[in-house]
């Protein structure tokens, strides 16, 4: 397998160079994952940074479009790349605390649920279970 991805020190990579933007959110002591329209797969809250938005501002957009989350308090974990097939891309991981959820917004994302742990059908898998071991050590 060509995925490889390295966990790198929290605020290492330079804002203008991160590409991603995953939330481990929790909400009444559970995790909450979401669910694509076009997939069948669960992951944790995440996307890109669209251009002339910086990481946090993605984070708290992404989580309302993936969530319905409308307060929440965010801290960085960590750092992150992936190397795929020779493209690498880099990310950044939040910790959010959601305070106040909204109905899910009529968006991409077709269900949430919340859990305890990671569910068994994951979209990335490699990825995913690093970063949530990670989110699990917070």
């Amino acid at each position: 397998m060509s995925l490889v991805t390295r966990v790198l020190p929290s605020g290492s990579v330079d804002d203008a160079k991160l590409t991603y933007v995953v939330m481990g959110a929790r909400y009444l002591g559970k995790w909450i994952f979401v669910r694509h329209r076009e997939r069948l797969s669960w992951e944790l809250p995440a996307g890109h940074i669209e251009p002339g938005e910086g990481p946090d501002q993605a984070a708290v957009r992404e989580l309302y479009e993936e969530a319905g989350v409308v307060n929440s308090t965010l801290s960085i974990i960590s750092d992150y790349s992936v190397s795929d097939k020779g493209k690498l891309a880099k990310g950044r991981l939040y910790y959010a605390e959601v305070k106040e959820l909204e109905a899910l917004p009529d968006h991409e994302i077709e269900e949430i649920i919340f859990s305890s742990e990671l569910p068994s059908h994951l979209t990335y898998p490699e990825v995913q279970t690093l970063l949530f071991s990670l989110l699990t050590l917070h």
